[in-house]
């Protein structure tokens, strides 16, 4: 993906130079490269609804009957929860804070929603009929669950999953096994499909981006390095005054102790883009170093390689404010209500693939009104941050192993 990216940026870049000097021949040619980019992003849509369907409602259908399971759930989804919103809160204020730098000029604007094939006044309107505060929250329990998905209305079909979820958690376990079964291999099934869209995310990629960067020059790839650079600061920042504090103040435990036994778990997490990688290396760092219940670690760790989230969190608000300052959608107190709630939900289905934190971010885009086309941006872009918040959430799968431990110990 990143050979893509960086092609597709240097023939875009080389079309912008000689457009500007009288010569837009190149310019035109690869604009004609947008089908093929707009193939790959259907290709990469395609399987959104089902995969975040099934994965969600197999994680939560998992936890069994959660009257018996009772305080360790309670305890383990609250602080996965409450880490999840602080992560999000932090990423708004960054990006707020520092992307306002690397806006676009109205002009630059007008490109973008031209390369992504939007037209402005369509922006604009789906920008002013986002619904907020109560009408917002009302329409997320959705009367026609079915209705919802064939509208390609996410945040509805996340809702009715997870109570349907916990429907089926508490059902005995002889009728909850064929449940999940059948969430894990549709799952599995949906994952080998985004492998094999992946495969071809070069040309995706570079047959989106060339265009693009064609029609908006080198001020889009200095926005591009101020998101980067905020990604990697706002997760660094989530770890150092959120996680650590929080095994300090809540476990006892000395930080620097903590990372020297969480360190190599978050380097196969940061290496693997995938805190499931991890796991063995989470389990046995629980096992030997920390000395952790078993029976703690051994249902903390794997429900949070799930549904824990906390990095991804944080890149996700980020990502929403980057994209909605490049086309120039305004980004107020309501609209941070309204994505704040979708980043929070969206943070709970991301599915363990690559770049599975801007596929599910679908629900969030169409809650703030952003246009789709702005997620191959993302995932273009999206190697170096994934290693860094997947990182992140390997570290927050330990330190909730390590808190729920210790509060378990005082009981």
């Amino acid at each position: 993906m990143g050979i893509g990216l960086i092609a597709g940026l240097a023939l875009g870049l080389a079309a912008s130079g000689l457009a500007k000097q009288d010569h837009p021949w190149l310019a035109d040619r690869v604009l004609g490269l947008r089908p093929v980019g707009t193939l790959f992003l259907n290709l990469l849509t395609m399987v959104v609804i089902p995969l975040i369907a099934t994965a969600l409602f197999a994680g939560i259908a998992k936890l069994g009957d959660l009257r018996m399971v009772g305080r360790l759930v309670v305890r383990t989804l609250a602080f996965f929860w409450a880490t999840a919103i602080l992560g999000i809160a932090l990423g708004f204020l960054l990006a707020l804070t520092l992307l306002p730098q690397t806006s676009l000029t109205p002009e630059q604007q007008d490109a973008v929603r031209a390369a992504a094939g939007a037209d402005a006044t369509v922006i604009q309107r789906a920008a002013e009929g986002i619904p907020t505060g109560a009408q917002f929250i009302s329409q997320l329990v959705p009367a026609n669950p079915f209705k919802a998905a064939a509208d390609g209305n996410l945040l509805p079909i996340i809702v009715f999953v997870t109570i349907f979820g916990i429907a089926a958690a508490s059902l005995p376990p002889e009728k909850r096994a064929p449940l999940t079964t059948i969430a894990d291999a549709v799952t599995d099934a949906l994952v080998r499909i985004v492998h094999w869209v992946l495969l071809v995310a070069p040309v995706g990629i570079f047959a989106l981006v060339a265009p693009f960067v064609a029609q908006v020059g080198w001020k889009l790839v200095f926005a591009m390095l101020g998101f980067i650079a905020t990604v990697i600061l706002g997760v660094l920042l989530f770890i150092a005054i959120i996680y650590l504090p929080s095994v300090w103040l809540l476990a006892r435990l000395g930080p620097l102790r903590f990372l020297r036994v969480a360190f190599p778990s978050m380097m196969v997490a940061f290496s693997t883009t995938t805190s499931m990688a991890a796991l063995p290396a989470m389990l046995d760092a629980a096992d030997r170093n920390l000395q952790l219940p078993r029976p703690v670690s051994g249902f903390v760790l794997p429900l949070g390689v799930t549904i824990n989230r906390g990095g991804s969190a944080v890149f996700q608000a980020i990502a929403v404010v980057f994209i909605a300052r490049l086309y120039g959608i305004p980004f107020g107190v309501e609209q941070v209500f309204a994505a704040g709630i979708a980043v929070f939900l969206a943070s709970l289905t991301v599915a363990a693939v690559p770049s599975g934190g801007v596929i599910s971010l679908l629900p969030a885009f169409q809650a703030t009104g952003l246009p789709v086309a702005g997620l191959t941006i993302l995932i273009g872009l999206d190697r170096i941050s994934d290693m860094f918040r997947t990182m992140a959430n390997a570290t927050g799968h330990l330190v909730t192993a390590v808190v729920v431990s210790a509060l378990e110990n005082r009981k």
